[in-house]
């Protein structure tokens, strides 16, 4: 056999590994996704790449303050999907599929955990302050300008559940924007645990943006226990400003 023959297999090899190791590494460790919105800002602005840690939760147990990628089993996103044709979309689906580009799909959300199963979650304290379990919070990550919430609620997680939030409050339509009224009766404001994709660990991109991410589950440290365990059915009330 030729050295160039052989020199091509070996490249062929290492290329087929690399892909396998991306694949495995994507399905089993991390993913990469895309942020198309504004509603995590200053935290996480448009366009970001950012890569996830699937082992949470199916390994790693969730805390309040972890950033989540969810499935929008609920239906919260209004927009269509992203529509793709071609061979460019092809090439984009296999590279996405490989683990070595984004998911812009748009079927999934980003936010972060304020209250896990069994947590009372209220708006606001005399401050305006979230509480959750009696205890005020202060949120450093929040978008300069917003308010910890400019709606009044006053919510029960129930078990499997989260509450969750964006860290720019005037401009995120998160558990607030979805609990049930007269309008819309059959909302969810929940997050099912089981929809968790996994937690955002590292902004890979823009370079001048690239660092690990800190899910600030110090501002939850002094959080104390739910007073009742989680009831399958939630307890919402809401209110508007």
């Amino acid at each position: 056999m030729s050295g160039g023959a052989s020199f091509a297999r070996e490249v062929a090899g290492i290329v087929v590994v690399a892909l396998v190791l991306s694949f495995l590494i994507k399905t089993f460790l991390f993913r990469a996704y895309f942020i198309p919105s504004q509603s995590m800002e200053q935290t996480l602005q448009v366009d970001d790449r950012i890569f996830v840690n699937l082992l949470v939760p199916k390994v790693a147990e969730l805390h309040r303050g972890d950033i989540i990628v969810f499935k929008d089993s609920n239906g919260w996103l209004q927009s269509e999907p992203i529509a793709r044709g071609g061979a460019r979309s092809a090439l984009t689906d296999v590279l996405v599929f490989l683990g070595l580009a984004p998911d812009d799909s748009q079927q999934h959300l980003v936010k972060r955990v304020i209250g896990m199963p069994g947590d009372h979650v209220t708006c606001c304290d005399t401050q305006g302050r979230l509480t959750v379990n009696g205890k005020s919070i202060t949120e450093p990550y929040l978008n300069p300008g917003s308010a910890p919430s400019d709606t009044k609620f006053d919510i029960v997680v129930p078990e499997g559940k989260l509450w969750v939030m964006g860290d720019h409050r005037d401009n995120s339509a998160d558990s607030r924007a979805h609990v049930p009224s007269a309008a819309q009766p059959s909302a969810e404001p929940f997050v099912s645990i089981g929809d968790v994709e996994g937690t955002a660990t590292v902004i890979a991109w823009p370079l001048n943006r690239m660092r690990v991410l800190q899910n600030e589950q110090d501002v939850f440290a002094d959080i104390p226990t739910p007073t009742s365990s989680a009831s399958p059915r939630p307890t919402v009330t809401a209110s508007g400003q």
